[in-house]
């Protein structure tokens, strides 16, 4: 895992991208990506020979690391027997990754719809739950992200959606819950419980609960802060949408397989939703894969009438042999209930250390290898490091914080004033404290912008 420098190469990479690639959620023209040579277990590096320690898992989805044999493994082997083959096929990777799936969702949701990522899930799950209930509207909240295609752009709440939000496409967006800057003045867990539930039913109430398909949530918000729900909530809102006839759709497109130390994060709260959206963890992102986890009455619903959507690359051979080795791979490592370890034991305790000795950190939370450090100006106020949907000169503290990260060979999650201590799961413990070390750090440079920095 030394890696060789190779500025030449890189300079080609890096002018072949730049004369070519047009990146997502970029200004093409003010963009400056780093060339990567490399990557492995926890770690990547770029031609220059710099090595980063992945604090990011990439975009939260390489749960078991870079590369792992195993998994490299299987690719190879189901690419030597068969590349690809057409959805209607019954195909041996993708039936035995299906059946991993279902043994592992909450409840009986044992038929599983295969798509190419997170955000084609949800799109399918919204369309399953508007054609099983005749109705089209859906519910989301405010702090969430849903993905970047027409219905889960619509869904997302964060700032991402505003320039595609066509204000036609039957969401509604209401307040989840999140004590640290609760919507609802609440001061303990049990009253913002209450108070977000009680918000919950008068958006119904006034939307028509009859005119509602569905509500979705991230049973762990991810980009949007990582913010755990309290005990009772989710069900709380199982409750609700039973009462009325509403979908529950929970998206654990970042929260599942194994990121927050169980196989879905539903475990943790008791609750299975009727439908249920993943991605990225399922084979740790080596060969793009998502999918919806259904129901027994949604799937009948489709029992001889035919479900209107499909893709080309549904439960593509190779993303699904990914797929079983990831699982495989996680169950015989103990990957998941390492990711519980680190936790408890090293990320939780370490980051509640970091937050005493800096002023910048307001708040620490999580679950697993999924926690968010909330930077503020002060502690007392509450007022964000920088403001909300910052750029340019405004993000200065957090694009300076967030340089210290990497210059030290950190590979940071920064999103608005958070940054996300969310590594591989199997990241040894070792390679945890040292990148929370590293962490400790870098936030000296977050703690200059402070009222008392």
């Amino acid at each position: 895992m030394t890696p060789q420098p190779d500025p030449q190469a890189g300079a080609a990479v890096k002018a072949a991208d730049r004369a070519h690639v047009f990146h997502s959620w970029s200004a093409q023209a003010l963009i400056d990506p780093l060339a990567v040579a490399g990557a492995e277990g926890s770690w990547f590096w770029d031609y220059d020979g710099n090595r980063y320690l992945d604090f990011s898992s990439q975009l939260v989805n390489t749960n078991i690391g870079h590369q792992h044999p195993k998994v490299v493994a299987a690719i190879q082997e189901q690419a030597a027997k068969m590349c690809t083959l057409a959805p209607g096929f019954a195909v041996e990777s993708r039936s035995e990754a299906a059946r991993l799936i279902a043994e592992r969702t909450p409840g009986d949701l044992d038929k599983i719809f295969f798509t190419n990522g997170g955000a084609e899930a949800v799109e399918n799950a919204v369309r399953m739950a508007r054609l099983h209930t005749g109705r089209q509207k859906v519910l989301s909240t405010y702090r969430s992200y849903h993905g970047a295609t027409a219905a889960a752009i619509n869904l997302t709440g964060d700032p991402r959606r505003w320039p595609s939000d066509t204000a036609s496409s039957g969401v509604v967006h209401f307040w989840g819950p999140f004590l640290y800057r609760s919507p609802f003045h609440a001061e303990t867990e049990e009253q913002e419980c209450e108070r977000a539930l009680r918000h919950l039913e008068d958006t119904i109430a006034f939307e028509g609960p009859a005119t509602i398909a569905a509500i979705i949530l991230e049973t762990v918000p991810g980009t949007a802060g990582i913010m755990v729900p309290p005990a009772g909530y989710l069900a709380g809102v199982r409750e609700i949408c039973d009462r009325y006839g509403i979908v529950f759709v929970l998206d654990e497109v970042m929260a599942g397989f194994g990121r927050t130390g169980t196989w879905f994060a539903a475990e943790h709260f008791g609750v299975v939703p009727d439908l249920l959206t993943f991605a990225k963890g399922v084979n740790s992102g080596y060969v793009p894969l998502g999918g919806v986890a259904i129901s027994p009455e949604i799937a009948e619903t489709f029992a001889t009438r035919p479900y209107p959507g499909g893709l080309t690359y549904s439960g593509h051979p190779l993303a699904c042999a990914a797929a079983v080795a990831t699982i495989n791979t996680m169950e015989e490592e103990g990957i998941v209930e390492h990711a519980a370890h680190l936790s408890e034991n090293v990320i939780g305790p370490e980051l509640a250390a970091i937050a005493e000795r800096h002023p910048s950190v307001g708040e620490v939370r999580g679950l697993g290898a999924f926690w968010a450090v909330e930077l503020v100006k002060d502690r007392t106020t509450r007022e964000p490091l920088v403001p909300y949907n910052a750029g340019g000169a405004d993000n200065a503290p957090m694009a300076e914080f967030a340089a210290a990260c990497k210059k030290s060979g950190l590979w940071p999650f920064v999103n608005m004033n958070r940054t996300h201590v969310v590594p591989a799961c199997n990241i040894s413990e070792a390679e945890a404290k040292e990148g929370l070390a590293l962490l400790d750090e870098a936030l000296t440079v977050a703690d200059r912008h402070t009222t008392s920095g």
